[in-house]
């Protein structure tokens, strides 16, 4: 199997978008607004954050189908999705919570455990602030650490293309971890260079670019699926 180049994953999710505009551009519109929440709770910021980062890649499956012989409906596609990133989404929230509780403990300040799952912080001293992106920055700014999170937590303990072969395949997470760690390691090059990227955007949202966060979660997902696509 030719090794694949992240390039070419990125030049055909770019392209992906214009198969159907509405869905995607959607979607994102509703993450925008679900992210928000990340000020209210900690937790389920995280949460939410999570889920919309693994059913987009059921949506951009969706979209895929849609020219083809067996098309599914959106409700079908986000349905499929969504045990999968809740069961994901909870194991996130699980590990954050862990390492708030030591890092609070630790610094003598365990009172603020319960902040992480309601913190109110939509005040008007929050939101006073002298521009939109300063804003969106404070607003987005946990989203973009928890993707990166996200994605180390899954590279580390799992692979990129496990959740994709337990959605599409039905594998187990054993299965899809062994199989998916094979697949890495032929696309490593590919692979460094994708999530690099991510990365380097990630920070680029969380200071420069706020207002594009749900933009790089829709477009994370979209490459999740072509990857996995282009491989398997």
């Amino acid at each position: 199997m030719k090794p694949e180049k992240f390039s070419d994953w990125l030049k055909q999710s770019l392209l992906f978008i214009s198969r159907d505009p509405i869905v995607w551009v959607s979607y994102t519109l509703l993450m925008g607004v679900l992210l928000v929440l990340g000020r209210v709770s900690p937790a389920l910021g995280i949460f939410l954050a999570v889920v919309c980062l693994f059913v987009g890649v059921g949506i951009a499956k969706y979209i895929d189908m849609k020219s083809s012989e067996q098309p599914v409906s959106l409700g079908y596609a986000i349905n499929k999705s969504l045990p999968l990133a809740i069961l994901a989404a909870t194991i996130i929230v699980l590990c954050w919570f862990v390492f708030m509780v030591m890092v609070n403990i630790f610094s003598g300040e365990p009172e603020k455990i319960g902040q992480f799952f309601f913190y109110w912080q939509l005040t008007p001293e929050n939101l006073n602030r002298q521009t939109s992106r300063e804003i969106a920055s404070w607003i987005y700014g946990y989203a973009n650490i928890t993707l990166i999170f996200t994605l180390l937590m899954m590279t580390t303990f799992a692979s990129w293309f496990t959740h994709s072969l337990m959605l599409f395949k039905d594998y187990s997470w054993s299965a899809a971890k062994e199989t998916g760690n094979e697949l890495m390691s032929k696309h490593q090059n590919a692979l460094y260079k994708l999530l690099g990227f991510v990365f380097l955007e990630a920070v680029l949202c969380a200071s420069v670019t706020p207002l594009l966060t749900p933009v790089l979660y829709m477009l994370t997902s979209t490459l999740m699926y072509i990857s996995y696509k282009n491989v398997h």
